[in-house]
């Protein structure tokens, strides 16, 4: 392959990126003034819903998975309004009727297992944080036989032994407070 061979796939792609920007950035402005949100959505490329991002700003991902930011006028006075959907403050989605209803008691059945999981985890973890602190020996475990002549090595022993007890220590800590938001 030649060096000359090696650039020509992208000297073709720039057109067409050219193009695309374009188009993104807008130079349609004439015709895209009186659009509404879904037929901007469609010019922008959208494959999932417009989310607004600050008043008139909508933002959607497109097929990329890039970004696409376009604007959408205000409806006129008897125009009807584009529906907005988004992740900004505020926005909260109602509940689908579809979504199933569960009884009281089937949720209090629910409840008590995670307590019951997250016991069992709790417990667990405790033994193995009284393993840890046991090897560990307050950082001064005994050495081990090939480590006599290589005090590196001790010391990187007694670092993994000091992470595994502050992981134990961790994970019991996290597990605690998930407990105590339960009752």
């Amino acid at each position: 392959m030649t060096p000359d061979a090696s650039f020509r796939p992208r000297l073709r792609a720039v057109p067409l990126r050219l193009a695309l920007v374009g188009a993104v950035l807008g130079c349609g402005i004439g015709a895209a003034f009186g659009q509404g949100l879904p037929a901007k959505a469609r010019e922008s490329g959208c494959i999932d819903a417009p989310r607004v991002v600050e008043g008139s700003t909508y933002k959607c991902t497109t097929a990329s998975g890039a970004a696409a930011y376009f604007n959408v006028p205000e409806p006129a006075a008897g125009e009807k309004a584009p529906r907005r959907t988004g992740d900004g403050p505020g926005t909260s989605a109602p509940a689908p009727a579809s979504l199933p209803r569960v009884d009281a008691a089937t949720q209090k059945g629910r409840d008590d297992m995670r307590r019951k999981v997250l016991q069992d985890e709790l417990a667990a973890e405790e033994k193995l944080l009284g393993e840890a602190r046991a090897a560990y020996a307050n950082g001064t475990p005994a050495p081990l036989a090939e480590e006599r002549g290589l005090p590196q090595r001790y010391q990187e022993r007694i670092a993994r032994l000091r992470q595994s007890m502050q992981l134990h220590e961790r994970n019991v800590e996290a597990l605690r407070k998930e407990l105590s938001a339960l009752r």
